[in-house]
């Protein structure tokens, strides 16, 4: 499963090879308050995050095991009509692990407001959280479903249609995410033509022969004080969307830098090679839960096709999940990579693209230079220090090349 994830990331690099960095240290750009800043919320939050992953670990692992009695009862109460019993024990198990992280999540929301970055109250966060938790019930009673009723079909082959399940199941909510589950929680409009954010995106995107979509702005700022930007959909829900914050809180320059980056993420076709990321790594992965479950439910005297058996597959799915996650963040590391190369030769402006890294880096209170251990585990996104130390390779590339114009 590992290796097969591996070859993928080999085979969907993306075809604009980044820059490698030139080596620069984080105190050239950063002073010491904010390194150590930075460095202490990072460290925090990832522990809660660790933790919390934990925390669902062995909430998976007891039910997997058969314990409490009480919850093994209730579970095999449900086998007399399966599929219907799989979905109302997929939402169950769900909501549960969601009431389980409510403390860990709470703890990191209280960070995220003490150092600045959040600006939501609890209750707000709480009805987010809540907001989350129903949505994620819903997908997984409609998983369990079909998981349980191709298992009872295909007692051994099931994990060759559910690869088609899984798949199609990406493709559809990344389709619907930006206008279905996203206005949930968020509230996006569209850019006038007349929007100088607008008409930044689109005349970088004319340059560089990218069909864009449509550009919204999100109200972040209702929540907290942090830069972003991002591209999501597919089809006709294909979109940049940026923060208001971003819109505000940038210079020209900067906004250039941040515009053009989300273009290169539509021009490489990143969410189209995520999905692909995802069909070829789903058939082992599901026959890795399928080995797994099989080992947990003869131990414990568990019919694989009833909906007691789900802890046991969930488990195989979360450390799958886990496995392939490491993995796939390398992919993730050489998309942004390859997307911030993208930028910097569309906007030839290394400058705007360093200030850029700072601002962010500042404003989200991030760690420049992370442990290598952190990023390879974690990172979706390269060090900022490396980030900038692709700018300026890009600087010395074009002095060497006797081209110094910029765009301003």
């Amino acid at each position: 499963m590992v290796a097969v994830a591996e070859g993928a990331v080999w085979l969907l690099r993306p075809g604009e090879t980044p820059i490698a960095p030139a080596s620069v240290s984080e105190d050239d750009y950063f002073n010491q308050t904010q390194i150590e800043r930075g460095r202490s919320y990072g460290d925090g939050q990832a522990l809660l995050a660790v933790g919390g992953l934990a925390l669902e670990g062995v909430v998976i692992a007891t039910l997997a095991a058969g314990r409490p009695r009480s919850a093994r009862r209730a579970l095999e109460r449900l086998n007399a009509r399966p599929v219907a019993g799989a979905a109302a024990a997929g939402a169950g198990i769900s909501v549960l692990l969601a009431v389980a992280a409510v403390p860990l999540g709470a703890a990191a929301h209280a960070r995220a407001v003490d150092y600045g970055i959040s600006v939501q109250s609890l209750g707000g966060w709480l009805g987010d959280a809540a907001k989350a938790a129903g949505i994620q019930a819903l997908i997984s009673a409609g998983a369990a479903a079909a998981l349980i009723a191709l298992v009872r079909r295909f007692p051994r082959r099931w994990w060759i249609p559910g690869t088609g399940v899984l798949v199609t199941g990406a493709v559809v909510l990344t389709w619907l995410a930006p206008i279905v589950l996203a206005p949930l929680f968020s509230h996006f409009d569209r850019l006038g033509d007349h929007s100088q954010a607008r008409q930044e995106v689109v005349g970088l995107g004319d340059r560089a022969g990218v069909d864009i979509g449509d550009v919204y702005r999100v109200d972040a700022s209702r929540r907290g004080t942090a830069l972003n930007a991002y591209v999501n959909g597919l089809g006709s829900t294909k979109r940049v969307v940026l923060y208001d914050n971003l819109i505000s809180g940038t210079d020209r320059e900067e906004l250039r830098s941040v515009v053009a980056h989300e273009l290169g993420h539509v021009k490489h076709q990143d969410v189209p090679r995520g999905l692909a990321f995802v069909a070829l790594v789903a058939p082992l992965g599901l026959l890795f839960t399928r080995e797994l479950a099989g080992l947990i439910t003869s131990r414990t005297g568990t019919d694989p096709r009833a909906p007691a058996a789900l802890p046991a597959y969930l488990a195989g799915l979360l450390l799958a999940a886990l496995l392939l996650g490491v993995v796939g963040n390398q992919l993730s590391r050489q998309v942004e990579a390859s997307a911030d190369t993208f930028a910097l030769r569309l906007t030839h402006d290394p400058h705007g693209m360093i200030e850029l890294q700072r601002r962010l880096t500042i404003r989200n209170v991030g760690d420049p230079d992370p442990p290598a251990a952190l990023t390879a585990l974690f990172g979706t996104h390269p060090p900022t220090i490396d980030r900038i130390g692709s700018a300026i390779a890009y600087r010395h590339e074009r002095r060497r090349s006797g081209s110094g114009h910029t765009i301003g």
